[in-house]
């Protein structure tokens, strides 16, 4: 049975165990770039779960074929944007998939708020719900102190 005792997003690949370290994430890249598939990086300081656009850092890496340089544009992505999430994705440009094949966080901010489950009564006894991250009440680039 997975249980998210840390109360932690659980967004892609790996969302459930601890962070991983930079020799998990270089060998992660390892096999997507001996799969042939095209690395990004992305961020954000709006995790919510249906926010599946985020911000690139940097061009897709359709052309590197070295792990350590990807964990160079990590690392840089972590010191630019050190109070925000940071995820991986492997992307297979494969005729017939062209789909993410790999998708996991590498970078999380020191304390994550969670999210607010809003319940609507409406007609009848339809009750709607929508998540609503705490942070997203704070303007964007003051989510995470």
């Amino acid at each position: 049975m997975m249980t998210n005792t840390g109360n932690r997003l659980t967004q892609g690949q790996f969302s459930f165990l601890p962070p991983l370290t930079d020799e998990q994430i270089s060998k992660q890249l390892s096999f997507a770039l001996d799969k042939g598939w095209s690395i990004g990086i992305e961020y954000t300081d709006d995790p919510h779960p249906r926010n599946t656009y985020w911000e690139m850092f940097g061009n897709p890496m359709f052309d590197l074929k070295d792990p350590a340089g990807i964990l160079m544009e990590i690392n840089n992505c972590r010191r630019t944007f050190p109070h925000h999430y940071i995820r991986v994705t492997a992307f297979d440009a494969t005729r017939g998939w062209e789909t993410p094949r790999m998708s996991y966080i590498v970078n999380r901010p020191e304390k994550e708020p969670g999210f607010r489950l809003n319940r609507q009564e409406v007609d009848g006894r339809m009750i709607r719900y929508s998540v609503e991250s705490y942070a997203a009440t704070r303007p964007e680039g003051e989510r995470y102190p």
